[in-house]
């Protein structure tokens, strides 16, 4: 079996080496293939230097284009499992292996790991889609608020991990690399579970995440992230507006969520440094963009 570990890097070479000695460990692992959207903090040099890795080199197109470089690499390298995941996840010995044993059942094309952050289980993980109701989340049956012990049945996941089989990206294709960054894991999944297959929630095969602390003030985190809000509102609305089955999901759902970054930079912006006037332009021009399907790099 050919089995493909694709990993998506920006400036975070010393996450990244912690990542591949994770991964030099897994058993079963035929290539680790490594996709640097153009970092310039010594990773390009790193990676050169390493002699039992796959490096793609490229310009710095979010992760929806690093795992949409990835997949394709490793269809074209033959991979059967294609093991995808960023730079700050850590697979704990035996992962791999656990995530095989439950591979068995030719239905399945996906298979998500348990992460724990900071020694605490952590999960973005859910179990159905809200594609009719614009007033609840997208998102049902979120496994956080579930004690989990078995493998499970879900509909999502995060690209932290998934094993994805051969046969659900000749059906379904690449991961939709417009969006750029953010939502581009939940697509993948919904197109996955769309096209009738299953992906399963596997407890014992665990990898660790990075925990990142900030001194900043609630100004400053604004600052540095307000950028990434611009396409999560954008790429949200997309989703909502691309799969809703109803007006309402498909309009107002996605007017709810920008409304609430609207107000608060509204609120804001006489007093605090964190969000500008300019910025509810930039926000309402996101949810624009993402009800008329207009995606790409900002």
């Amino acid at each position: 079996m050919n089995i493909t570990a694709v990993v998506v890097t920006f400036n975070r070479r010393e996450l990244l080496q912690k990542n591949i000695s994770c991964l030099r460990k897994q058993g079963p692992l035929t290539t680790i293939l490594v996709v640097n959207n153009g970092s310039t903090d010594g990773t390009h040099e790193w990676l050169d230097e390493q002699t039992d890795l796959k490096v793609i080199h490229q310009d710095n197109v979010g992760g929806s284009g690093g795992f949409y470089t990835g997949i394709d690499a490793a269809m074209k390298m033959g991979a059967d499992w294609i093991w995808c995941m960023d730079d700050d996840v850590f697979p704990r010995e035996g992962c791999l292996e656990a995530l095989l044993r439950e591979a068995a059942d030719e239905q399945v094309g996906m298979l998500a790991p348990r992460r724990f952050l900071d020694g605490k289980i952590y999960t973005n993980d859910f179990q159905r889609y809200n594609l009719t109701n614009p007033f609840s989340s997208m998102y049902e049956g979120k496994l956080r608020k579930m004690q989990v012990d078995d493998t499970i049945q879900i509909a999502g996941t995060a690209f932290e991990g998934p094993f994805i089989r051969r046969a659900v990206v000749e059906q379904i294709g690449l991961p939709n690399k417009e969006l750029f960054i953010f939502c581009d894991d939940t697509d993948y999944c919904l197109r996955t579970v769309l096209a009738g297959w299953k992906i399963l929630y596997v407890p014992v095969a665990q990898m660790d995440k990075q925990l990142f602390f900030s001194n900043d003030t609630w100004a400053e985190r604004q600052q540095k992230k307000k950028w990434k809000r611009f396409y999560h509102v954008r790429n949200s609305a997309y989703l909502n507006h691309h799969y809703g089955r109803t007006w309402g999901v498909r309009y107002v759902r996605g007017f709810i969520g920008v409304a609430g970054y609207i107000l608060t930079a509204a609120v804001s912006a006489p007093f605090s440094k964190g969000w500008t006037w300019s910025d509810v332009a930039r926000l309402w021009r996101a949810y624009k963009d993402g009800i008329a399907e207009r995606l790409g790099k900002y």
